[in-house]
């Protein structure tokens, strides 16, 4: 980063990815793009993270991101409090025991752990969002707060940005090569570049009160949910805890569309309906705060304009039952993460940063459908779906979650014609899955194999060299100088890899011994050989040219 004064009350300062945004999505942007060594500057409007507990559920697949880039323990910690929270509750009444439980365990009988080396966390955004900065900053993130993107321009070569202090006013030009735009569902960037949405729009309103009742963790008992929804016709809504003593959210249905402002939530009214659909007409209710929010199901019809990617809420708006926004926001930002490492490093083409658009932007757009659908299960408050929508309860959401698939992008041998959200959970090595996970010794070590992608492509091969995949990937490693590291698994004193209870590693990621998995950074498959072939230098060449776009 270079930073220069050409005025007394103007900087120019240069930089090769400008992030515009600093909440979820933007703070695990620069939290990835710290890991990979990519300098960056952050620019968020706000003076400081989220104050409000919302977006709290993030999933297994984010969380595994998280444990690669470092952060998962100190996560964990800021989640401790709602640890031992679990399940979904839909009832008329918190008194007694009426109602019944959606699902009661988000993993019943641990079988998640044959999947993933991580698990579900309930992190509300306000105590994770702290975390992230934290982390951001220990990588050498350069994170502005306070300051807003005042104009943008694009050119060939890259983007130059104004953004402005707003505690000083002081005005910094930025140049840089490329620019994420993780400024929120309204975003100004998209904006300006006129991209356009698919999908049906607005899908209901829900005002979000932040209260305090002492009384209500009585009244709850040990009914440790992650969200009730309370049904009562004349108060429904859903109810949080915070810390599930005396601290909690409640959302009740906002009806714009009928002419109601914000401040027809009184106090008052507010109070009154927390007590009605809790059920306890004395219930002591302080309410500490209030805030709209709006759901809806959009997807930007390109992810990139130029030198300008979109990621978050600027890109996709959906349902937040599942919380699959700010999780499929993330995972954004870690797909794009290693794309402009490898193309800012050198190793890759320009063309690899167009399969951001074609992975990323048709996971959204099942996702979201996905996330409506569940809003429909749940009978989210506020939410009247269309007629006929609906259908056969889909309970299980790990094939969504963890199972989506990338058919086109940065791979190879993908099926077209396999659907981006499978209707089964099935990691076996296919290329566009997410890799398999297992559980190996490295170095002295117990690991996940998902441990080892990061910072580099990874290729897998048998500790029996005779195929001679290792050696082709050690030897293009240096002759394509690109960061591309090669594991022999086995249990022979050459493997680098040894897995536990003597896993076969090659059935797990669908090939045989004599056969290779190139794993991206990102931890998808980008490639496989079921066997061995007559020419690995070359067979592997060809692959790694057409993943990094290297023609």
């Amino acid at each position: 980063m270079n930073e220069r004064s050409d005025q007394a009350d103007h900087k120019t300062h240069e930089v090769p990815v400008l992030i515009v945004g600093g909440s979820l999505v933007g703070l695990s942007t620069s939290v990835f793009l710290g890991r990979l060594g990519v300098p960056h500057t952050l620019v968020e409007r706000h003076s400081g993270t989220s104050i409000h507990p919302r977006g709290r559920g993030n999933n297994v697949r984010t969380m595994e991101l998280f444990r690669v880039a470092g952060a998962e323990p100190a996560i964990h910690e800021a989640a401790a409090t709602l640890a031992d929270n679990h399940g979904i509750l839909q009832t008329p009444t918190l008194v007694g025991d009426a109602g019944e439980w959606l699902f009661r365990d988000i993993d019943p009988g641990g079988g998640l752990a044959r999947f993933s080396p991580s698990s579900w966390c309930l992190c509300s955004q306000n105590d994770l969002e702290p975390v992230l900065l934290d982390h951001a900053v220990g990588l050498g993130g350069d994170l502005r707060f306070s300051t807003e993107l005042m104009s943008f321009d694009t050119d060939r070569t890259g983007v130059t940005a104004v953004v402005k202090s707003r505690e000083t006013g002081e005005h910094t030009t930025v140049r840089a090569a490329y620019l994420v735009a993780a400024d929120g569902p309204r975003s100004p960037v998209r904006e300006q570049l006129g991209i356009g949405q698919s999908g049906p729009g607005d899908l209901f309103h829900n005002i979000s009160m932040t209260f305090r009742s002492r009384g209500l963790a009585e009244v709850v008992g040990d009914r440790h949910f992650i969200v009730c929804y309370l049904t009562n016709p004349q108060a429904d809504g859903a109810l949080l805890p915070v810390d599930n003593l005396e601290q909690w959210v409640f959302h009740a249905p906002w009806h714009p569309e009928h002419g109601e402002t914000l401040e027809d939530f009184t106090d008052e009214r507010c109070i009154e309906h927390v007590r009605r659909a809790v059920g306890v007409p004395d219930l002591d209710v302080q309410i500490t705060g209030r805030a709209p929010w709006h759901a809806a199901q959009r997807v930007a019809r390109t992810y990139r304009a130029g030198r300008v990617f979109l990621a978050g809420d600027s890109a996709h708006e959906m349902s937040p039952t599942g919380a699959f926004g700010s999780n499929t926001g993330i995972q954004d930002a870690h797909n794009l993460a290693w794309k402009l490492a490898a193309v800012l490093g050198g190793w890759a083409g320009d063309g690899l940063l167009d399969t951001y658009d074609l992975e990323r932007r048709p996971v959204a757009e099942a996702t979201s459908a996905r996330a409506a659908a569940r809003s429909v299960e749940h009978s989210h408050p506020g939410y009247a779906p269309p007629p006929g929508t609906g259908g056969a309860p889909q309970r299980g959401i790990l094939n969504v979650t963890l199972g989506y698939r990338y058919p086109q992008g940065a791979v190879v041998d993908a099926d077209p014609a396999t659907p981006v959200v499978p209707d089964r959970l099935e990691l076996t090595g296919e290329p566009g899955s997410r890799a398999p996970h297992l559980w190996v010794r490295h170095e002295g070590r117990r690991i996940s194999t998902l441990d080892l992608y990061e910072r580099s492509l990874v290729l897998l091969s048998d500790a029996d060299e005779s195929s001679g995949w290792h050696k082709a990937a050690n030897l293009l490693a240096e002759q394509m100088s690109l960061p591309l590291a090669s594991y022999r698994v086995g249990t022979g004193a050459d493997s680098e890899l040894a897995p536990e209870d003597d896993a076969d590693w090659a059935e797990r990621h669908g090939t045989t011994r004599g056969g290779a998995v190139l794993v991206r950074p990102d931890g998808f498959v980008a490639w496989r050989s079921p066997g061995p072939v007559r020419d690995a230098e070359a067979t592997l060449r060809q692959v790694l040219t057409s993943v990094l776009a290297l023609t």
